[in-house]
């Protein structure tokens, strides 16, 4: 499984760069969900709580991040999109912040194989907690598409 984190970190590092100025770590991945982590002093706004653009970020990377690792488990390599999303702010974010993207239903993440491997596309919509300490903060939910990578033939 730390292999699998440590390719995570390394790809979103260097294919996405925004994840160095939003400080972004990867937590975990346990139970079939991954968790990221973000310091509020990377993505405090103007009143010194967590600027809503980087809390957006940092919830639709971790449902990128789980898409990504489910395809890498299951020998299949594609590019992963975010078609759509919506986010609900609950409340203030005062301190540093994670967002774990729960894991989806069996069906769910078939479907999504499935389409990989006959279409050359899947879908599968996601849903991630953001949580300040103990206290959920924010909830979003993102439909992300996995496109088959073409061939170099």
């Amino acid at each position: 499984m730390s292999d699998e984190l440590g390719a995570l970190r390394a790809k979103l590092a260097t294919e996405i760069p925004v994840t160095l100025h939003l400080g972004l770590e990867v937590i975990g991945h346990d139970a079939g969900g991954l968790t990221l982590a973000a310091p509020l002093s990377k993505n405090v706004n103007h009143q010194g709580t967590a600027f809503a653009g980087s809390v957006n970020a940092v919830a639709t990377l971790a449902g990128w991040g789980w898409v990504w690792l489910t395809l890498r488990r299951s020998g299949l390599e594609g590019q992963v999109v975010l078609q759509d999303s919506t986010i609900q702010y609950l409340r203030p974010i005062e301190t540093d912040f994670t967002a774990t993207c729960l894991p989806a239903e069996d069906a769910e993440v078939e479907r999504l194989l499935a389409g990989m491997t006959r279409r050359r596309r899947g879908r599968v919509t996601l849903r991630v907690e953001i949580r300040s300490r103990a206290t959920l903060v924010a909830t979003f939910r993102g439909r992300y598409v996995a496109l088959v990578a073409a061939s170099a033939d």
